[in-house]
């Protein structure tokens, strides 16, 4: 039934046709197929050689709209910085008692974020939140002094972005359910940050491909002309 489904919805699209994100919103939405509310996922390939550090693309952006997921953050800071990022609304604040807790395997949290004093202590279970994606970065705004905005950026829809080694990047810019126009201008958020991080070493065209799909739905593809204009 699925691979029936899915050639269902494949015939929807019109595979000789780039879509403009603001139609590709549109589209996309009529890819529904799942019961639960599928999460809207950009695809985008880049002109880049990630195994030169000096094309590496990493980043992080809030998008508009937020991503429609509830994102649970752990915070490792003490004093002052404990209390403030409390306040901003993180489900767990630690330092040494994190640790102990990550090193037995409990992860009720989905992103870290940690004050600068406190690398040390994460430096010691870098091996085990480096595999699952975890590891705090300023270049993602989750190592900073000012830990109360990273946490509500983070709850606020921000996404980090990472190209792979084949220059791909992925993520989730919302949900089905949003609105189409909502949708576009999440995309364009995105996109935006992704051309902002343009390595000055990188020649000819930057986005060379990129589709928007659902968690359970075939591709539409983006017109990577536009794409290439969103700043």
């Amino acid at each position: 039934m699925a691979g029936k489904r899915y050639k269902q919805l494949k015939e929807k699209i019109d595979t000789t046709k780039v879509y403009s994100v603001a139609d590709a919103s549109v589209s996309v939405k009529d890819l529904k197929s799942a019961k639960f509310d599928e999460t809207v996922e950009i695809a985008l390939n880049l002109n880049v050689d990630p195994r030169h550090a000096d094309q590496m693309v990493r980043g992080a952006v809030v998008l508009p709209h937020g991503t429609g997921k509830v994102v649970r953050v752990a915070v490792f800071a003490k004093g002052v910085k404990a209390d403030e990022a409390k306040a901003a609304g993180a489900d767990i604040v630690g330092t040494d008692d994190l640790v102990e807790q990550i090193q037995e395997g409990v992860f009720n949290f989905d992103v870290v974020v940690a004050a600068p004093d406190c690398m040390g202590l994460v430096g010691k279970i870098g091996r085990i939140l480096g595999p699952k994606g975890m590891m705090p970065n300023p270049k993602t705004g989750t190592v900073t002094p000012d830990v109360a905005t990273a946490v509500k950026n983070v709850k606020g829809g921000q996404v980090a972005f990472r190209v792979d080694k084949k220059g791909n990047i992925h993520a989730g810019v919302g949900k089905v359910s949003f609105e189409a126009e909502k949708l576009a201008e999440n995309i364009s958020a995105f996109v935006s940050a992704i051309n902002k991080q343009k390595p000055a070493t990188a020649k000819g065209r930057y986005i060379k491909n990129g589709v928007l799909s659902l968690t359970m739905s075939p591709a539409v593809k983006l017109d990577v002309m536009e794409l290439a204009d969103i700043r």
